[in-house]
């Protein structure tokens, strides 16, 4: 079996030479020489790279509190942004009555603040880049919070629905950069758990936004569904203020200029820098879909889910309100239980993990592996989560009739959502194993365009689909689809050694 080379922070060398130099003191301060870190052990400062693998500066040594409060700001930022999506639905109808629009004109309000979540790699990896990921979250939370605001005060249809749009491109890159900021801070053997408890924001959002938006969307109409996000959006920004930078390239660069040491060196600036920047996070990602069935296929799969997901928010209203006689507020309560499934998910996640990865880690260790595990074994609670996808979809297509009581229908989406977050979670850990850090955030790029553009198209004709299949046949042809996608995390278990052999860009080699 082979093994993956070390990284180059593992072989970078010390200067021995260094060792030779006298303590010498001037009148302007005190110069210490490299004679004198022998002699109190400190090594010398690694202008390229981590001082050692016990670096102050390293994130993944900072302490346990830090590192989770480091883990709890993008999570908090995901939460805001995609419960904007959200919230903005209960308030459709009062939308329609106010700009006379149809049902399916007035969606546009949540079809496009999707589409803009969806160009977050592309954003935030310049931002990045160059500015660092402190910046990323400083910046982006005002900006979109502003095209909130407009939004809030539109008077034409237009320029809520563009609002929408650039609310949700600018609250983005939060998206994008919290699964690099969970890299930094959290070592392999300990990023399932912290991963998985980040990745539930993004689904308690958009899980919560209906409840928080019905109440009200029902108390002042349509408008107040965008206030609550800017009341959300002001607490986050208190909250940043102990942030740090934790982008590796970020911290070095900074630590070289505060010594006075040669700053590490640069990339491809420029034109060279921006082909770069859409080689990862827009050609690459499209090509990575078409090339690689690992990236395909779980694309596709998760961008179904997701559409589902979002698809709920128009199905909901037909079932709650219109089969069971909910007002706008009670209509959004049922969403809690997605909010239950999602986490019993992450309760999922963590425990397979254990069970699963981590028992594999300390054998490669025991047999002189490094560590090196198998990607495959990220994959163990997707497969168990593809069966509750289809039983909560049959469940909930075919007790939607008042004959059967509202309970049934919303214990349904449990199980829906549980297996919706387990797939998503073990896919995203499976793809950054799978092809590392660069490629992998190609493949997760790859995975969040699909996701978006699928969660977008979705809403914009589930009304047209349950009006004529009907709620149970509508909800089963659903069903029947993710029963076809179901054998995709099992495929990928037994043969994904294989399909990784055969890729066309690095792989893991376990």
């Amino acid at each position: 079996m082979e093994k993956v080379a070390p990284r180059s922070s593992d072989t970078l060398p010390i200067d021995l030479l260094a060792t030779e130099k006298d303590l010498e003191e001037a009148e302007d301060g005190r110069s210490i020489s490299l004679q004198e870190n022998v002699a109190s052990d400190i090594p010398p400062i690694n202008p390229q790279d981590w001082n050692g693998p016990n670096d102050p500066d390293n994130p993944m040594n900072w302490t346990f509190t830090s590192r989770v409060y480091h883990t709890t700001v993008p999570a908090l930022l995901n939460f805001i942004i995609t419960l904007g999506s959200s919230i903005y639905t209960p308030g459709v109808t009062d939308v329609k009555k106010q700009f006379h629009v149809s049902s399916t004109v007035a969606l546009l309000g949540l079809s496009l603040y999707t589409l803009g979540l969806g160009f977050g790699p592309v954003l935030a990896a310049p931002l990045s880049e160059t500015l660092g990921r402190r910046a990323v979250y400083l910046t982006s939370l005002p900006i979109s919070s502003l095209f909130t605001l407009g939004a809030g005060f539109s008077q034409n249809f237009a320029s809520l629905v563009i609002c929408r749009f650039f609310a949700g491109f600018f609250g983005s890159p939060t998206l994008a950069v919290g699964a690099g900021t969970n890299a930094d801070v959290w070592p392999p053997v300990y990023r399932a758990a912290a991963t998985v408890l980040f990745l539930l924001a993004p689904f308690a959002g958009p899980a919560l936004g209906p409840t928080i938006g019905g109440f009200a969307a029902q108390a002042k109409g349509w408008r107040w569904t965008q206030w609550p996000i800017l009341f959300l959006s002001s607490a986050a920004m208190l909250y940043l203020i102990p942030l740090k930078e934790t982008y590796k390239k970020s911290i070095i660069q900074k630590r070289a200029e505060r010594l006075g040491l040669p700053p590490p060196p640069k990339g491809p600036t420029g034109l060279a820098a921006m082909k770069v920047l859409l080689t990862i996070t827009l050609i690459r990602p499209i090509h990575m879909i078409f090339t690689e069935p690992i990236v395909g296929f779980l694309s596709f799969y998760i961008g179904f889910n997701f559409s589902v997901l979002f698809g709920f928010f128009d199905a909901f209203p037909i079932v709650f309100e219109g089969v069971y006689g909910f007002d706008i507020g009670n209509a959004g309560l049922p969403w809690i239980s997605v909010l239950i499934g999602c986490i019993l998910a992450v309760i999922t996640v963590i425990c397979v993990d254990r069970v699963t990865f981590r028992k594999e880690y300390h054998r490669s260790h025991e047999e002189g592996r490094g560590g090196l595990v198998a990607p495959e074994h990220r994959l163990h609670a997707a497969m168990m989560g593809s069966f509750g996808l289809p039983i909560g979809l049959f469940w909930f297509g075919w007790t939607s009739r008042r004959d059967v009581h509202w309970i049934s229908p919303v214990l349904a989406a449990i199980p829906f959502a549980w297996g919706n977050l387990c797939v998503f979670t073990s896919a995203a850990l499976y793809l950054i194993d799978t092809y590392g850090p660069m490629n992998g955030a190609s493949a997760m790029a790859a995975n969040g365009l699909v996701r978006y553009i699928a969660g977008a198209a979705f809403p914009l004709f589930t009304i047209q689909m349950y009006d004529r299949l009907g709620i149970a046949w509508a909800t089963s042809l659903l069903g029947f689809i993710a029963i076809a996608l179901l054998p995709i995390p099992w495929v990928l278990f037994k043969y994904g050694s294989q399909i990784r052999a055969k890729s066309q860009y690095e792989s893991i080699k376990a």
